[in-house]
């Protein structure tokens, strides 16, 4: 049976008044934050409750609780409207736009920002695009900022012939918003719900914004409450809450502190592998990541860390990746530099909502790998795949709460391999 730790207890008045007040809810203009009339700790509660049933885990400990607002370290905002009164925020129920720029949610840099980027799209006179009419050019603004106020900004439009405007007045938004690091233009010309297209103009200089995070590593390279900054492309995903994002690694680098040996699957921009990294001086870690930016990024940072001797990161699907390593090992193509990768005494997993897939599950069930900690933003996909690994065990888990106001949180738990009897 699970064991579980008590939660902290408040009174009923506080509780009763830890609720966000939000302006956008109450005119029921927007309905995102599906939980906000429920008083913050018994969110959390309600989340720890549901992994708890999902999951039976030794012991949970104590859940993470966000800030239960301005923890957004990311926004994509939709741009609808007119050119002379640009509108960004999301699509409503009714196919308008909704500007969100008052939004409680996202950092301060970020809501401060939104004001000025409005003014640029006027100046450039960047027609707001319609799914309706697929009339426009500006689809999206996609804001970023880092904990020590940096912002990327990215202006994702149908084609590239707005760049020469932008080029030429992007000395007038710079002026206006000193803190931009990274300012692009992103090409996505499909009338298809996607976000993002593969084109990426860079506007300024800089195509790299350092993310600090708070991981206090003691016993590492670090000292005692120094922050993880690792780089940001435009197009590498990072985590939407950075409070969340450093609790999640300082959890792994806790569970897996005496670890050699460690694959870290899905890794992203190299979060929990740099900071596992930096927490030992033995051992080896390897990322993998389907995003070329990412990876490039990652490896930039290990660099600037002096741990490249220690830490690589490849480009690749993750079963695929572990595939053909663990083949190329077996015939002894030693001079392929993947197959030279030690095997791990631990993997790390931080997938899509989707999970993972069958085909890794059962590689990690039957692999004899000591240990697999499974970070995830569904609870359900994680419970299906620990259900795939009967050679595991959960020993702990733990929520971070990553979402604040919804039903959604990131679960991480730590699975360990059965001794045979």
């Amino acid at each position: 049976m699970s064991q579980t730790v008590a939660h902290r207890q408040l009174p009923v008045r506080e509780i009763a008044s830890q609720t966000l007040d939000c302006d956008y809810f109450q005119r029921g203009v927007c309905r995102s934050c599906t939980e906000l009339e429920t008083p913050y700790p018994e969110q959390v509660r309600a989340k720890q409750q549901r992994a708890e049933n999902l999951i039976d885990a030794h012991v949970w400990e104590e859940p993470f609780e966000s800030r239960p607002q301005a923890f957004r370290n990311k926004v994509k905002l939709v741009v609808t409207g007119s050119v002379r009164e640009p509108k960004l925020g999301i699509l409503g129920g009714d196919g308008r736009g909704v500007d969100l720029r008052n939004c409680p949610l996202p950092t301060p840099g970020i809501r401060g920002a939104i004001p000025e980027i409005a003014r640029f799209i006027t100046a450039c006179q960047l027609e707001p695009y319609s799914p309706a009419t697929d009339r426009g050019v500006l689809k999206y603004v996609i804001i970023t900022e880092s904990d020590d106020g940096e912002l990327m900004v990215r202006f994702v439009v149908r084609r590239r012939g707005v760049q020469g405007v932008v080029f030429k007045r992007k000395d007038e938004l710079l002026a206006a918003l000193p803190t931009i690091k990274v300012l692009t233009l992103n090409v996505q010309p499909e009338h298809k719900a996607i976000i993002e297209g593969a084109e990426e103009i860079i506007v300024n200089d800089a195509d790299l914004l350092p993310m600090q995070v708070n991981c206090d590593l003691h016993g590492s390279s670090f000292s005692a409450g120094a922050k993880l900054t690792l780089n940001l492309r435009p197009q590498s995903f990072f985590q939407t809450n950075t409070d969340a994002a450093g609790e999640l690694y300082r959890t792994a680098v806790h569970w897996l502190g005496n670890v050699n040996h460690v694959w870290d699957l899905y890794c992203g921009v190299g979060g929990f592998a740099l900071a596992l990294a930096a927490g030992r001086t033995h051992g080896s870690i390897v990322g993998v990541e389907t995003s070329e930016q990412a990876v490039q990024a990652a490896n930039q940072t290990a660099q600037q860390m002096g741990l490249a001797d220690r830490v690589r990161f490849f480009t690749g699907d993750a079963t695929e990746w572990v595939a053909n390593v663990t083949e190329r090992a077996e015939v002894g193509a030693g001079a392929i530099p993947e197959a030279n990768v030690a095997m791990p005494d631990a993997v790390v997993v931080n997938p899509p909502r989707r999970g993972l897939s069958t085909q890794l599950c059962q590689w990690l069930n039957e692999s004899g790998i000591s240990h697999v900690l499974y970070s995830s933003c569904n609870m359900d996909s994680l419970a299906r795949d620990v259900a795939l690994m009967p050679n595991y065990t959960v020993a702990r888990g733990k929520v971070v709460d990553m979402f604040p106001h919804t039903k959604h949180c990131e679960v991480i738990v730590m699975l360990d391999r059965e001794q045979s009897s």
